[in-house]
């Protein structure tokens, strides 16, 4: 059974945990991440970029010189693409580059990430400390004794009224989600996945069906 360790508030090992298979042992579906990855990041794509069509640049009207007699190539715009500041054939316009993602395979993904961090203990189940205010000083000192000082590190909590999130804010590196939101790319992104214990719990009851 998949296990990982589990640390104190001062950042000492106190033992470890045993992890659920249907999360930490799945079979890893490598391509499914690919997938997921990829519609992902394009999913965040803007879609603004433009550019002008010869009916959209500036110029036009007159024939930039006659038809015959010049020795020059006729030319009846000065808005056509061969011209320098015309339009620009088949540009980039505005679209969307949403494309859906299938439940099943967003919790595969999620699964495989889970299992490929798991398999190398780099998932760890953390009691962070009491913060009565926001302390970024805290939080980096809570990682520095766990061993993940200048690591990509992604913190999983789903406590109500926390300081973590504001505490993680400024942490280069380190990167706060709420446990119920993760997905595959945020787990990619990571080297090490420190979750709390009611992190943890939500992630079973949410993830593991």
């Amino acid at each position: 059974m998949a296990k990982a360790k589990v640390y104190n508030n001062s950042g000492s090992a106190s033992g470890e945990a045993d992890l659920k298979p249907e999360l930490f042992e799945f079979d890893l579906k490598k391509y499914q991440v690919y997938q997921y990855v990829k519609t992902f990041l394009s999913n965040q794509r803007q879609g603004t970029h433009s550019t002008k069509t010869r009916s959209e640049v500036r110029g036009g009207g007159a024939k930039p010189w006659r038809q015959k007699g010049t020795g020059r190539a006729r030319s009846g715009t000065n808005r056509s693409p061969i011209w320098e500041g015309g339009g620009i054939v088949f540009g980039p316009r505005p679209r969307s580059y949403y494309s859906r993602v299938p439940k099943k395979l967003r919790r595969n993904a999620l699964k495989s990430m889970f299992t490929d961090r798991a398999s190398e203990e780099k998932v760890l189940i953390a009691e962070f400390p009491e913060l009565e205010k926001p302390s970024t000083k805290t939080i980096y000192e809570y990682l520095v004794a766990l061993g993940l000082e200048g690591k990509r590190v992604l913190v999983l909590d789903e406590k109500k009224g926390s300081h973590i999130p504001i505490s993680c804010r400024n942490l280069p590196k380190v990167e706060f989600k709420r446990a119920s939101l993760v997905n595959a790319y945020d787990i990619a992104k990571a080297e090490f996945v420190v979750v709390s214990k009611e992190g943890m719990q939500t992630i079973e009851e949410v993830f593991s069906k």
